[in-house]
């Protein structure tokens, strides 16, 4: 009777912590009663203060080739360095025709360092076979290059994101650019994917938002549901494909 003896503590209280981590809690609790309510005085500092709109709006020196660029993705001056999660770099062919951007790795991802490795991923690996590509024959990009806490990108730092991914987009140079889900469609095109969907998009690297008209564009981009939908959602798979030929039309194999 009584307790478990060979229940581990050790585990259980690692297995709590990591789950108040991937919810956001980054405060510990004292004692003490505390009104959070109350804003804390200024602290006396060197200079003047930065805020967090500050710091993610601020320009950063991003390099200007792709193998320098690659490295300071998830190096120690991007966007997410700082956060929890690990951060996963570009996969494929960088010199590929077509350029694939997600929202942000899957929670199996940081433990395999591969993006899309869980159910998604083997959806979209059908998705790709499908078009008669596969992992080795695609640029797969994150837009984030590691997962938020709540698996969320938050609207100040999707900005600053949105910003980074033209620059990559310019840098690798593709002819097309699938987009997966809300987060890449309104980072390059300034809507949502639904909205954008049902054509192709023309885009170059100087206009506002890139867009263009298609005698002048650089490229192309059409927006898709992320496999992670599809699979709530396999009655959309169908526009999905219709999405995917859209995608290779016009391209070499």
């Amino acid at each position: 009777m009584g307790a478990d003896q060979n229940f581990d503590w050790n585990q259980a209280a690692a297995s709590t912590l990591e789950w108040w981590r991937d919810a956001g809690v980054d405060v510990a609790i004292g004692e003490a009663p505390r009104n959070w309510l109350l804003r804390a005085a200024p602290t006396a500092t060197a200079g003047p203060a930065v805020t967090t709109a500050d710091a993610v709006a601020a320009p950063d020196m991003v390099p200007d080739t792709l193998a320098a660029f690659a490295v300071w993705r998830v190096g120690s001056d991007a966007p997410e360095a700082a956060w929890h999660g690990k951060a996963i770099a570009a996969q494929g062919d960088a010199a590929s025709d077509i350029m694939i951007v997600i929202d942000m790795p899957e929670r199996e991802d940081g433990e395999t360092g591969i993006l899309l490795s869980g159910a998604p991923g083997r959806l979209f690996d059908r998705m790709l076979a499908a078009i008669g590509h596969s992992r080795d024959s695609v640029y797969l990009v994150p837009l984030c290059a590691a997962r938020p806490a709540a698996a969320r990108i938050a609207p100040e730092i999707e900005v600053r994101l949105g910003e980074i991914l033209m620059h990559h987009v310019a840098l690798a140079q593709p002819k097309r650019v699938l987009l997966m889900g809300n987060a890449p469609s309104r980072a390059l095109l300034g809507m949502d994917f639904l909205r954008a969907r049902g054509g192709l998009r023309s885009l170059n690297h100087s206009a506002p938002n890139h867009l263009a008209d298609a005698a002048n564009s650089d490229y192309e981009a059409v927006a898709t549901f992320h496999p992670r939908f599809l699979i709530e959602q396999p009655a959309k798979k169908a526009d999905a494909w219709k999405d995917l030929q859209m995608l290779i039309g016009g391209l070499q194999s």
